[in-house]
């Protein structure tokens, strides 16, 4: 369960970064930046609920399928976003990466080399966020087999 809330901070935090690029740099955001940051901060907020749920003694398998699916929807739907603009055959930013970034390197003490780091680090988030969608698209089924195991008493026996 420690892994979720990893995943949704990293998110949380990496496509945070990406609206305020996108706002210093004047230009149109993709609707999978504000997306992928209210699905994070759900996210959050669920783990917490059922942490609140579990202390509290209320935690029912109901509510994790249902708080399970939702989410899972919203992951998965991010996840097919972000795919869309890290692989699509518009936006490709990972071709862009490899061909403006990792094939051109820069060394050295000068303004060139400071922009090559953050053009760099904005590719390895890209990356980084696609990698932590699936985590927490599968988390989220993984999350809806366990409930319904536990909703059939199947742990019982």
């Amino acid at each position: 369960m420690l892994r979720q809330p990893a995943s949704s901070e990293t998110c949380l935090g990496i496509f945070s970064w990406f609206l305020f690029v996108q706002t210093q740099l004047s230009v149109s955001t993709p609707w999978v930046f504000p997306y992928m940051v209210a699905t994070a901060g759900l996210g959050l907020l669920f783990v917490f609920f059922m942490l609140f749920l579990i202390q509290r003694g209320l935690l029912l398998p109901d509510i994790i399928i249902l708080g399970c699916f939702v989410l899972f929807v919203l992951w998965l739907t991010g996840l097919i976003g972000t795919a869309i603009e890290l692989y699509g055959t518009e936006a490709n930013v990972n071709s862009n990466c490899q061909n403006y970034v990792v094939n051109m390197p820069s060394k050295g003490p000068s303004i060139n080399t400071l922009a090559w780091l953050t053009q760099i680090t904005i590719c390895n988030c890209w990356k980084t966020a696609f990698a932590f969608e699936l985590v927490s698209t599968i988390f989220y089924i993984w999350m809806l087999i366990i409930s319904f195991q536990v909703r059939r008493g199947f742990f019982l026996k």
